[in-house]
């Protein structure tokens, strides 16, 4: 049966069918979103928790831990990772690809509400979950400053008009302000002069309480008129705060003025945000998982001209990091690279044929089997991405192959003489069943692709679908567009007086045929040689592939650099804005650099002795790689003292729930703490001792000093002081105690109870704090407890429900991720540890891990399945495996260039291995095919 005698006799019918399906494709093109790569993140949860002048330890066990108990048995959960710090919880959980981010977010409300019951009473607010990813990275970032405001009246144009406008956009999935200066009004109490009054905290603190109520007051109603009633009764700044009176003493009002610093001032001020050396609010913006970055950004930009009209001129507002940038220009690479390939196709075809209408017509099949294949991926609800165009990229040299072998056999029959209608008609009838046999082996080699899992298969589902949907285009237009043209616009060419160009072309191609053949007729009298050959070129390629590097993804240019900087573990807020100043001073200078945001405090993380910031560069064409930027900064920033620096450049993809120093990451998890505490700085000295890693970081904090107050319960009891009164007048006095809200107009603020600063500074401060006794009594702290100096952690981490430690590194210039990968394993074997000390790869690591098992499983499912379909094709077991000899020879040159030109075999480079198997197959069912028609027809 001849599939294409009905297309080459209707021509205008295959041309109108090809012209619709073009210009469809053409369509869908226009409506595509364009993205970096297909989304390939986790469903993901973030659970918060507040209790402000809790200790990391005192949050671990009384928040952390009954959360977790409760949150670990959602069905679905695939990981669960928490850090407490001081005052603060985060949760992050992980949830298998196949679930509903609906019905799990129902399932994480139900888990809170069941652990309430077990949480401490005294928390300002109820813990809350938000559907993101704390390790993403911003898609774009905004920096608010100003000389004229101070930074808490900053606020209401960086959190009311800016913030909360961009949550409302679709597409954005949080927007977190960095540096956040909510207001406040800070009553900064004298505790001697509260002694010296016979005063206590409890007093000024339930007097403020009573001063700052807003409640209803009702409403005066006559026969034919309505009063609603006013009070005055809300104070709302520091001057009208510092007139209340708050006791009597002998007689006397006492005014809170009188015995406390009242201030307007932010919530929280220690934490901070710098737009280069600027103080300012960040606004990160990110995008909801699933969203597309160009779209998220687009809308953001389409709004902020009228947000910035709403903004005063003193108030200036920089765009400091845009990542649809760098999208858009690695898109438009890749679309150029596809355009080029196309061209370069196209030229070596006229280069072999050397005739006009055969270089013309798959010329026109290729640009309609892109576009059309445009149309599948818009039906199939993908995007334009690296990954789609780099299928499409090297799937051209298939689909070109489709069209040469069919004109090349019209042609033979037109040489000939037969006619182009007849010569398309019995070329097409002879061809017609290998070009079919061709696509369908080329689709099975990219069918493993469709059935892997995780988050590999995620990556490249759509990658493989767009080849095989590319392949079958090119399939069908082979055996309809392409003999149809051949009919109509291929003639006898007479080749005599052809120029001398050709005719040194002709030379050089008799001479390359003579040696293949001299090859050829060799291989064919050495057969059992050739057999040892193609048994030493399997034993080969599994040992090559043994010994060659191996990584996941190749490093990546978005043109954003991320610096951690971690300074010792008592350092306080002042000092660590300093030397965060001081790092973006000397990162501004770097020309490659376009600018740099950074933040400390509670924004940066669970520990406050870290500083995040983040480095836009310049475009691509205006520096050097990232890479070379990185290796010019650090020499520069390790000038810094006092502060370990670590630099990552941000990936496209960044897989796993932390936010470390660095971009992979291997933990530690046990049932002892001791056991933990013990090992863990022990790995860290092996690892950093490894000439293969960088930036070997720890998350393990558990050097902090504190300060442990010493209650004599007996000297309390004879002073009848009781111990929650203790308690009390510690929070109240260096808690930031939030003791009443102060509503506003457009946002509300707090009123914060603490002891002046210069009663802060240090443990002496201890010595001017007095405690309420049960008769209202004031008895100095020193008189019924001592202080002494204890070590804990300065935040506590948890995988799972265990305590853990996560050891996070970069790789080393020349070194592979497989080569970390058996050093670190090897180097947590030496260390002698007890069975419940366990180690794991996360993130990223963890997904290479995966990758190393799906990479032989899925070329040697490729293999099978080409194996049964050819099979059934030739009705044949024997075939398959002559098609599938020239394998090993591919693979060993394969394997062998990856290490010549030290390259690892990563994820993409298994695309190229897939990518030779298409070819190397494709070119032994052509040889079968002639082999088969000439035994059979010309009985040879």
């Amino acid at each position: 049966m001849n599939i294409s005698e009905v297309f080459i006799r209707r021509p205008i019918a295959t041309a109108l069918m090809t012209a619709g399906l073009f210009a469809f494709g053409a369509v869908c093109f226009t409506l595509l979103p364009v993205a970096a790569l297909p989304n390939v993140e986790f469903p993901t949860i973030s659970v918060t928790a507040r209790l402000p002048g809790a200790t990391p330890t005192v949050m671990a066990s009384t928040v952390a831990t009954p959360l977790e108990d409760q949150l670990t048995a959602i069905p679905g959960l695939a990981s669960m990772t928490s850090t407490s710090g001081l005052g603060s919880t985060s949760i992050t959980l992980q949830f298998d690809l196949s679930t509903s981010l609906t019905r799990d977010a129902g399932y994480v409300e139900q888990a809170i509400e069941a652990a309430s019951g077990l949480l401490p009473k005294n928390m300002p607010t109820p813990p809350t979950y938000r559907v993101a990813n704390p390790a993403d990275t911003p898609v774009i970032i905004y920096a608010i400053h100003s000389d004229a405001y101070p930074i808490q009246e900053l606020d209401q144009y960086a959190n009311i008009l800016l913030a909360q406008s961009l949550s409302r956009v679709n597409g954005v999935g949080q927007v977190i302000i960095a540096g956040q200066a909510q207001p406040a009004v800070q009553v900064q109490l004298n505790p001697n002069a509260l002694a010296a009054k016979g005063l206590g905290f409890a007093q000024i603190s339930a007097a403020l309480t009573s001063e700052s109520v807003l409640q209803p007051t009702g409403n005066l109603e006559g026969r034919h008129l309505e009063f609603p009633l006013d009070v005055n009764q809300q104070l709302t700044n520091a001057e009208e705060f510092r007139k209340v009176i708050v006791a009597y003493s002998n007689g006397a009002p006492v005014k809170l003025g009188d015995i406390a610093t009242v201030v307007d001032g932010p919530q929280n001020p220690r934490t901070g945000a710098w737009f280069g050396t600027k103080r300012s609010e960040v606004l990160l913006v990110f995008k909801a998982p699933g969203a597309n970055t160009l779209d998220v950004v687009d809308r953001i930009q389409a709004m902020m001209p009228q947000l910035e009209k709403a903004i005063p001129h003193s108030v200036h507002m920089n765009l400091v990091s845009d990542r649809s940038l760098s999208i858009r220009a690695s898109v438009s690479d890749v679309e150029f690279t596809l355009l080029l390939a196309m061209a370069l196709v196209v030229m070596v075809i006229f280069l072999f044929l050397r005739k006009f209408w055969a270089t013309v017509i798959p010329s026109i099949t290729l640009p309609v089997v892109i576009v059309a294949t445009f149309a599948g991926m818009y039906l199939l609800s993908y995007s334009i991405d690296n990954l789609s165009l780099m299928a499409l990229t090297i799937a051209i040299g298939f689909l070109v192959d489709d069209a040469i072998v069919m004109i090349e056999n019209i042609v033979r029959h037109i040489e000939a003489g037969k006619p182009p209608l007849q010569a398309a008609l019995d070329g097409a009838g002879e061809i017609g069943f290998t070009i079919l046999s061709i696509t369908l082996s080329l689709a099975a080699v990219f069918i493993p692709v469709l059935f892997m899992s995780g988050v590999v298969g995620l990556l490249f589902h759509e990658f493989g679908a767009v080849t095989i949907l590319a392949i079958f285009l090119s399939g069908f237009v082979s055996l309809t567009l392409t003999p149809m043209m051949c009919a109509q616009f291929l003639t006898r060419e007479n080749r005599e007086g052809q120029g001398r160009f050709n005719r040194w072309l002709e030379r050089g191609f008799d001479r390359m045929r003579d040696m293949y053949d001299r090859g050829l007729v060799w291989a064919l009298r050495h057969e059992f040689l050739m057999l040892l050959v193609t048994i030493a070129l399997i034993a080969g390629t599994v040992f090559l592939y043994v010994a060659v590097p191996k990584g996941f993804l190749p490093p990546q240019d978005t043109g954003l650099i991320m610096v951690s900087a971690q300074a010792r573990e008592d350092i306080a807020f002042d000092s660590m804005a300093k030397n965060e100043n001081e790092i973006a001073a000397i990162i501004l200078k770097d020309p490659a650099v376009s600018g740099v945001v950074g933040f400390t405090g509670a924004t940066a993380g669970a520990a406050e002795n870290v500083a995040r910031l983040f480095i836009q560069l310049k475009p691509f064409q205006e520096r050097p790689p990232v890479q070379e930027v990185i290796a010019r900064l650090r020499p520069e920033l390790t000038k810094v003292v006092g502060v370990k620096i670590f630099t990552q450049a941000v990936p496209d993809i960044r897989i796993g729930a932390r936010l470390e120093q660095a971009e992979y990451q291997y933990t530690l998890t046990d049932t002892n703490t001791d056991e933990l505490d013990h090992f863990a700085p022990i790995l860290l000295k092996k690892l950093k001792g490894m000439k293969i890693l960088s930036d070997v970081a720890s998350d393990q904090m558990i050097n902090s000093p504190h300060i442990v107050v010493n209650v004599d319960r007996d000297r309390a009891s004879s002073l009848n002081v009781p111990i929650e009164n203790i308690d009390a007048a510690l929070q109240e006095s260096f808690g930031q105690a939030q003791i009443a809200n102060i509503y506003m107009p457009t946002q509300q603020a707090y009123l914060i109870l603490e002891v002046q600063p210069k009663f802060q500074i240090g443990p002496l401060s201890l010595s001017s704090t007095y405690v309420t006794n049960a008769t209202g009594g004031q008895v100095p702290l020193a008189s019924v407890a001592h202080e002494t100096v204890k070590v804990e952690p300065l935040s506590v981490n948890h995988q799972g429900v265990f305590p853990s430690v996560t050891l996070s590194f970069n790789l080393a210039p020349g070194a592979s991720l497989s080569q970390a990968v058996n050093a670190i394993t090897a180097a947590k074997a030496s260390l002698d540890a007890p069975p419940t000390l366990l180690g794991q790869f996360e993130g990223t690591a963890q997904a290479f891990q995966a990758s190393l098992v799906t990479m032989p499983l899925l070329v040697m499912a490729a293999i099978a399945v080409i194996y049964i379909i050819m099979g059934m094709l030739y009705e044949s077991f024997i075939h398959p495996i002559t098609i599938l000899s020239a394998l090993p020879a591919a693979g060993v040159g394969a394997l062998l260039i990856l290490i010549a030109t030290r390259t690892d075999l990563t994820l993409i480079a298994l695309i190229g291995v897939l990518l030779l198997i298409g070819i190397v197959k494709k070119n032994a069912i052509m040889m079968i095919d002639f082999a088969l028609v000439a035994e059979r027809e010309e009985k040879m």
